[in-house]
């Protein structure tokens, strides 16, 4: 068959991962009367649809230019979803997640995608109802666009617009049960092709049976008016890419002989009629993707694309990921039913996590034709502006998987993963963020997270632990790490009337805790889910409905928990220090350390030589005594003798790969970070066990992409390499590198401020360091080695120690 033009162009737009760089407008160039003032257009609905239901709707706004525009910008939103088209060419999809008092739109010039003449803004939108992703706020269906001023007034949505309701799309649910783990996405996508408006978004569709569009209200920036439904703030990071990637293999078929090569080369692969056939292919990589199907003929088939970051054996058991032999296929999944027309394309709504794409196809009474089949992965622009090397290769394994992983938890906002929940939440997002810091230098992720926490807070004064989020949860010792992250936010960025606007939350938070300190000078019972890590001495507790607790939390004196909490405080105090609140800087220090004597005067046991889980002293944890080193609970001069019977010590509740990064932090402190290239044994498993992304958990385990189990793309730069800010604003940097058992370390850190690189390129020989390093005109720090300090200038220098 030969594809026709249509077909080449959406290939190109699917695969122009940098377009959309081309399109955002920065905040400076917006009107600020679409920032001030009621905007000119209106929110608009399909007026015979239940606002809240689910619905798939289609908008469009035809309109004529006399030239083509040099710039044409728009700003638009919808609730819950759109993706955006222009004269039939895709633009972007949004809008960026948020909630109902922060909610946001793009800003867009679309000038490249208009012409002179006739031209066509289309939008498909969908509200998923009570279907929708636990990450989805919402208060009903609606989409508004608008232009910047006059010059694109006549694209402003009011009862000028068309709209039709898509009633091709049904909803596919029950994949919780299914799968019977707690997922919450969002619904799979039935499409009957015969009631589908093929063509829609093109100029050339004829829109005269298309209804007019219901007004609900005119758009309303943040802090503008009386009332409000959406308070419209803009977009505050990138918008997201879409690239194109072929499938690496045919893993299996049924009734077909087919090649992937069949389905990257624009060659027909034909499925005769009256056949049932399946075969499962292979990306080669867990990817988040739209997988694309292009299509002819094939009237009334059902094709059904199922999804999975894995296959399971008949235990259930995942095993190597490389493996198919043997194991089914069980996930979530599409299915789409051609009208029988040319050319039709097919792609879920939303995207979708999977390695394995299986394809089942049962035809009706005319053959079916596969033009094409790949995947178009999806995110937030995390580049790779910083990089590690070492003389042992796995470490770049590691490195790359880890990247990866990052990568595919990056979105609109950060996800815990990417295929089972796509929320954020906190004690995830911190470690996220210090990667994004470290491997791309980008802070636009952890600014909204942090902002979209803050907003989060509840009456108590506790942030919830995942937002945005339908579903209200709080896992107390998540806003603590909240508070963490903005002490990380002021080390590595000179921002401070960011960090200041938060100190009013951060005291709430603390005050929370604060009430709670009971007269041992220790908390007391909490309240809510204290999870600390999937330890499997901390099991689910059905009566209660949490897991991953510490003893001692529902009884009270918990010492982990107890020791989070001056965790927080100490920071809390520095923060308050610096921008001027000695009393409250005072008051928080003071507290701290009477929690920290308490806990170490109930929980220290001398015999074992380690902090209890509790006073009763019956269990014991790495987690409390990696905190009890952190804020200096244990003395200092006792704190490397415990180091070594946390790492020693098989008895102790184990951390599991999310808490590993506190355990590395323990190291540092003590002087004993030499050891961590020797602890990255559970992430090499997961390479010889076939994964590509890392794991929330050793086997068996959930989710296959968990970001927390990415920290050594931040511990190689930070730890391994050593590069750290030496002060707050990283306005000097420290760097002490731990070599472990390497000899050869390189590594570039990508500073966007200095827009240059923190290098070091250095090898170890028995008690000797050697090589060079270099920093950014502007800074200056230290270098150190064998406990000595030798200073740094900027530019290129040479280490002999």
């Amino acid at each position: 068959m030969k594809i026709n033009s249509y077909f080449f162009t959406i290939l190109l737009i699917l695969a122009s991962g940098n377009l959309f760089g081309q399109l955002a407008v920065q905040q400076q160039d917006i009107n600020p009367d679409i920032l001030n003032t009621f905007w000119p257009a209106y929110w608009i609905e399909d007026p015979g649809s239940a606002p809240v239901e689910y619905g798939v709707f289609h908008f469009r706004k035809t309109f004529d230019l006399t030239e083509k525009p040099d710039e044409f910008i728009i700003h638009v939103s919808a609730d819950n979803r759109y993706q955006l088209y222009v004269n039939g060419n895709f633009i972007t999809y949004g809008p960026s997640r948020g909630d109902l008092l922060h909610w946001r739109f793009e800003s867009l010039d679309i000038s490249a995608d208009l012409r002179k003449g006739k031209n066509v803004v289309a939008a498909v939108v969908w509200n998923a109802g009570e279907y929708r992703p636990f990450s989805q706020m919402t208060r009903q269906t609606g989409f508004i666009l608008a232009g910047n001023g006059s010059a694109e007034a006549m694209v402003n949505t009011d009862d000028s617009w068309k709209i039709f309701r898509n009633e091709a799309y049904e909803p596919i649910s029950g994949f919780d049960k299914m799968l019977n783990e707690f997922i919450v996405v969002g619904p799979g996508d039935r499409v009957e092709g015969k009631l589908y408006p093929w063509g829609w978004e093109k100029p050339e569709y004829d829109d005269n049976s298309w209804s007019l569009a219901g007004m609900i209200t005119r758009g309303q920036p943040r802090n503008v008016g009386t009332n409000g439904d959406w308070m419209l703030v803009p977009r505050s990071i990138a918008l997201m890419q879409i690239g194109h990637d072929p499938f690496e293999a045919v893993r299996r078929s049924d009734g077909i002989d087919i090649d992937v090569g069949d389905l990257q080369s624009g060659q027909d692969v034909i499925v005769d009629a009256h056949q049932q056939v399946s075969f499962l292919l292979d990306q080669g990589f867990l990817t988040k993707s739209y997988p694309r199907l292009i299509l002819s003929q094939g009237k009334d088939a059902e094709i059904r694309f199922t999804y999975a970051e894995a296959l399971f054996d008949d235990q259930g058991m995942k095993g190597n990921r490389n493996e198919t032999e043997g194991k089914k296929m069980i996930g979530n999944y599409d299915i789409f039913i051609p009208d029988g027309g040319e050319t039709r394309i097919f792609s879920p709504l939303w995207f979708r996590t999977y390695r394995y794409l299986q394809v089942d196809i049962i035809t009706a009474g005319e053959p079916l034709l596969i033009h094409q089949l790949f995947s178009s992965p999806t995110g937030y622009p995390l580049k790779e502006n910083s990089s590690f090397e070492s003389d042992n290769a796995r470490l770049s394994d590691v490195w790359k998987v880890g990247l990866r992983t990052a990568r595919l938890c990056a979105g609109e906002i950060y996800y815990d993963c990417p295929y089972y929940e796509q929320m954020q939440y906190v004690g995830d997002t911190r470690i996220q963020a210090l990667i994004s810091l470290y491997v791309d230098g980008t802070d636009q992720l952890m600014r909204k997270a942090i902002e979209l926490y803050d907003h989060s807070r509840i009456s108590d004064g506790l942030t919830q632990s995942r937002y945005p989020s339908s579903s209200l949860q709080i896992i107390p010792p998540y806003s603590l790490f909240w508070v963490a992250m903005i002490h990380d936010y002021w080390y590595y960025r000179d921002d401070p009337g960011f960090v200041e606007s938060f100190l009013p939350g951060i005291r709430n938070v603390l005050g929370w805790f604060e009430k709670r300190v009971d007269d041992r000078g220790m908390l007391g019972p909490l309240e809510w889910w204290n999870f600390v890590d999937w330890a499997d001495e901390w099991p689910w507790d059905p009566a209660k409905g949490v897991g991953g607790v510490p003893y001692g939390v529902s009884e009270g004196n918990s010492s982990n928990i107890s020791l989070q909490f001056a965790y927080a405080l100490d920071m809390a105090a520095e923060l308050n220090k610096t921008f001027g609140d000695d009393h409250q800087a005072s008051r928080y220090g003071e507290l701290s350390a009477k929690i920290k004597k308490a806990t170490f005067d109930l929980c220290w046991n001398d015999q074992k030589g380690l902090l209890a889980d509790s006073p009763d002293k019956t269990f014991f944890s790495q987690h409390a005594n990696i905190f009890g080193i952190l804020t200096d609970a244990v003395p200092e001069d006792m704190q490397k003798d415990l180091m070594n019977r946390i790492m020693q010590d098989e008895n102790l509740i184990q951390c599991t790969l999310y808490f590993r990064f506190y355990l590395v932090q323990a190291l540092k402190k003590t002087g004993m970070s030499d050891l961590y290239v020797d602890q990255l044994e559970p992430w090499f498993e997961m390479l010889d066990n076939g994964l590509t992304t890392f794991a929330e958990k050793p086997d068996p385990t959930r989710s296959d992409c968990h970001a927390w189990s990415a920290s050594p793309n931040y511990d190689f730069l930070a730890t391994v390499c050593g590069i750290v800010p030496g002060s707050p604003g990283f306005r000097t940097v420290r760097i002490k590198p731990s070599f472990g058992s390497l000899k050869i370390i390189k590594g570039k850190l990508f500073l966007p401020d200095f827009n240059d690189y923190i290098e070091v390129d250095l090898t170890r020989d028995e008690n000797k360091v050697s090589g060079t390093v270099y920093i950014p005109e502007g800074l200056s720090g230290d270098f150190i080695w064998n406990d000595q300090s030798f200073s740094l200038r900027q530019g290129r220098q040479k280490v002999e120690y």
